[in-house]
């Protein structure tokens, strides 16, 4: 069957013809893809910044953002059926039993760095025409969703941060304010962003873009307000913000990070999402960072990657955002390229949001 896969050791990335799975335990479910999204991670993989193929193959199946249909079950698949729109989760456990968080099914906390993930280290991806997968590694969408359900894997990173967030905060007995601003417009920003204002936050979005309308528009539809960063310093932006009680991170740059660290408001929290590529070095005030983050009591954490109920979790609020913005949701998703044409967007920089390769119809 059709794939698209990466051969690290020879520096390539093209179409192949992957063999179809089985079926081969009876919680097993299969799978045919009907879309796949494209992050930077993906980018990055075919770019040979990371990536690992599975024991025993030269090559690895990209793509983690996925969207399923279920056409064949096990004999005791008890949480999906035929028929069903599924989203697959991408880490699985380290098999290490002194990993309490991995043998909890908590492998997104997992210890020990031995996890394997679909389409990233050790296992294939899902930009192929079917799949198998264990049923607790699987989401049911609902059908009305089903021309924007490639974002829940996306959303997920909001989803767990929050979470995070919300075990934080029950720190202060008097109830958290709810100032966030969310740093980059990506789709993981703007998502991150929709989660907030769902969960009630009044959120600033801050950016360097090359589309500030089109962004501007999604972030005001949301009840948001977009600060664009090539006119605004970062003293500027935290005037225009006010007291800052959460900071999102949703860019991968460091440089603006630390920076805008050094505005975060008491009791604050800075949720750290993004990995940041190989550059050089740079200037950071770390004694006021750190003078900062003592005497104003303040928490900075990361997450990654997300455990199955943050899927749910995501599931269910983008169908709150599509109940309330559903021209805001779709307008994330900028271009959808058939399965053959799956390198131009992989490779080349084509602009947008979020791009789909489209496997099935």
């Amino acid at each position: 069957m059709l794939a698209v896969a990466v051969f690290p050791a020879k520096r390539e990335v093209h179409a192949i013809d992957h063999p179809e799975p089985a079926i081969v335990s009876p919680t097993q479910a299969k799978m045919r893809v009907l879309e796949v999204g494209i992050c930077g991670t993906d980018r990055e993989i075919v770019s040979f910044q990371y990536g690992i193929p599975p024991e025993g193959f030269e090559y690895l199946v990209i793509g983690h953002e996925s969207l399923s249909e279920v056409v064949e079950v096990g004999p005791q698949v008890s949480k999906v059926k035929l028929g069903d729109l599924v989203i697959m989760t991408v880490r699985r456990p380290c098999g290490h039993a002194s990993c309490l968080a991995c043998r909890e099914g908590r492998q997104d906390y997992c210890y020990t760095g031995d996890y394997t993930e679909r389409g990233i280290k050790q296992q294939h991806g899902y930009m192929t025409e079917l799949v198998v997968e264990e049923e607790r590694y699987l989401s049911v969408v609902p059908r009305q969703l089903r021309d924007v359900a490639v974002l829940v894997e996306p959303l997920t990173i909001a989803e767990k941060s929050l979470e995070q967030l919300s075990c934080v905060q029950q720190r202060l007995p008097w109830g958290a304010t709810h100032r966030a601003v969310v740093l980059g417009a990506g789709p993981v920003g703007l998502l991150g962003a929709m989660a907030l204002r769902i969960a009630g936050f009044e959120v600033f979005v801050y950016s360097r873009s090359h589309s500030h309308s089109d962004k501007n528009e999604i972030v005001s539809s949301i009840g948001a307000q977009y600060i664009a960063a090539e006119t605004n310093s970062v003293d500027e932006m935290a005037k225009i913000a006010g007291p800052i009680d959460v900071v999102y991170e949703a860019v991968g740059a460091s440089s603006v990070a630390f920076d805008v660290i050094q505005h975060l408001g008491p009791n604050g929290v800075f949720i750290f999402t993004g990995v940041p590529g190989r550059k050089g070095p740079i200037e950071v005030d770390t004694d006021y960072i750190m003078k900062d983050v003592v005497l104003n009591n303040q928490v900075i954490l990361g997450s990654v990657n997300a455990p199955p109920h943050c899927f749910a979790s995501a599931i269910r609020d983008l169908g709150v955002a599509m109940e309330r913005w559903p021209a805001a949701v779709r307008a994330l998703i900028t271009a959808r390229y058939p399965i053959s044409q799956a390198l131009q967007p992989l490779t080349s920089d084509v602009g947008g949001i979020k791009n789909v390769v489209t496997v099935a119809p």
